[in-house]
């Protein structure tokens, strides 16, 4: 490939700032309120976790209040019904029937009602627990929202850099010719990020190698408009004073 010297030095502009923007990536990334955002994260899910577990008991236990409320609504008509026949009646063999099944309805009443008490203990257990839990999680999305309006600060003033570079870049990526920075994309996304890297002192400035022997010849024999390769990480090596050529 050809490419005047000027066009591959601009090659090292556009490499800086490929370099600033991946930095920036990273530490975009690596911001301290990112680490504990994702801690805060699984204890949320975590919470949620527990959180159905105890609506599900929730749930449960007033089911089994309603369940024994209907029983106990069932009773207390029953025994509404006969005490209203045994005040109708004047059938000896009826008076000890119906008193007989009163008794008998009293005691499930009674039977039902400690039951009744006992369901709602549990079901304001579980209510306290619900809340307890609503509490928890509460706390966590404050703790969310702070780090999150902390990261958001601590990011802004990287995402200014991070436009103002990205400016640059299509500003540099304008003035190089196509086939070039095809070429040179191409050698970033295969050199890990660096597509083009200078020869300083006969030092690849990408991989660091020195470049010896028949390959250092080969570069010397080079036109100045030749697009060299290193022979080592294979990525354009642009040439200028500092080579030592």
């Amino acid at each position: 490939m050809k490419a005047s010297p000027a066009d591959q030095e601009q090659l090292l502009r556009l490499q800086a700032v490929d370099t600033r923007l991946q930095q920036l990536a990273h530490r975009l990334r690596s911001l301290p309120q990112t680490a504990e955002l994702a801690s805060l994260a699984e204890r949320d899910t975590a919470v949620r976790g527990r959180r159905a577990e105890a609506v599900g008991t929730l749930e449960d236990a007033r089911t089994e209040l309603g369940r024994i409320e209907s029983d106990v609504e069932v009773v207390e008509k029953r025994i509404a019904r006969d005490g209203d026949r045994l005040t109708h009646t004047s059938s000896l063999k009826d008076v000890q029937a119906l008193e007989a099944e009163l008794a008998s309805l009293r005691k499930r009443l009674s039977d039902l009602e400690d039951a009744e008490l006992i369901v709602m203990e549990k079901v304001e257990e579980a209510e306290a627990h619900v809340a307890g839990i609503d509490r928890e999680r509460a706390e966590l999305a404050e703790s969310t929202a702070s780090l999150e309006a902390a990261r958001d600060d601590a990011a802004g003033g990287l995402g200014t850099e991070r436009e103002q570079a990205e400016r640059d870049r299509a500003t540099l990526a304008g003035t190089i010719p196509d086939d070039l920075l095809r070429f040179y994309e191409d050698r970033r996304v295969r050199g890990g990020g660096i597509g083009a890297a200078l020869l300083r002192q006969r030092t690849c400035g990408g991989c660091t190698i020195t470049l010896t022997g028949s390959d250092l010849e080969a570069v010397r024999r080079a036109a100045d408009d030749e697009v060299v390769q290193c022979p080592e990480c294979d990525r354009i090596l642009v040439r200028t004073a500092e080579s030592g050529l």
